[in-house]
């Protein structure tokens, strides 16, 4: 396994160019790139204290984006996530999941929440596999509760939360 460590302003980089490659198997080249697009700088720049990598060697293999919520002292959010394809199914994600719980369990977090596209049945699987359960939508497609356009026109989300023991 990978070794965990804290993400830095200097793996941006990495990690968009990872998004781009990991992503390039079930995306266009412009699809992915259009992807990486949802993973600024900023994100690395005010919180890679609270983003974690899984690196073996020198490269990345798996990374996880996220955040506490400034507004609400008891929420945490997380933004993206990547495994490396030839990597998938072996726990990386897991790991980066219960990495980022016990962290911020640690500063008295007790919910995180995340989000992702309806048509992401891979990424629901896994969040309810973690225990994530789904907020109430507006709508639903495919059985899903759906917030009609959560991310701007057109965007539908399926919204998850997770509590979490401080």
């Amino acid at each position: 396994m990978p070794a965990l460590r804290q993400a830095r302003v200097s793996d941006h980089g990495t990690i968009v160019e990872c998004v781009q490659r990991w992503w390039g198997d079930s995306r266009t080249p412009e699809q992915a790139r259009e992807l990486s697009l949802l993973l600024p700088r900023l994100f690395l720049q005010f919180f890679s204290g609270t983003s974690l990598v899984l690196e073996d060697g020198t490269d990345i293999r798996a990374f996880l984006i996220g955040f506490y919520a400034a507004d609400n002292a008891t929420e945490a959010y997380i933004h993206f996530v990547g495994v490396d394809p030839k990597l998938r199914g072996q726990g990386m994600a897991r790991s980066l999941y219960t990495a980022f719980f016990q962290r911020a369990a640690e500063e008295g977090r007790t919910v995180v929440r995340a989000v992702t596209s309806p048509t992401n049945a891979g990424s629901v699987t896994f969040h309810r596999a973690m225990g994530f359960s789904l907020e109430s939508g507006d709508s639903e497609a495919d059985g899903l509760p759906v917030h009609t356009d959560y991310d701007g026109p057109g965007q539908d989300r399926v919204c998850f939360y997770q509590r979490i023991a401080p």
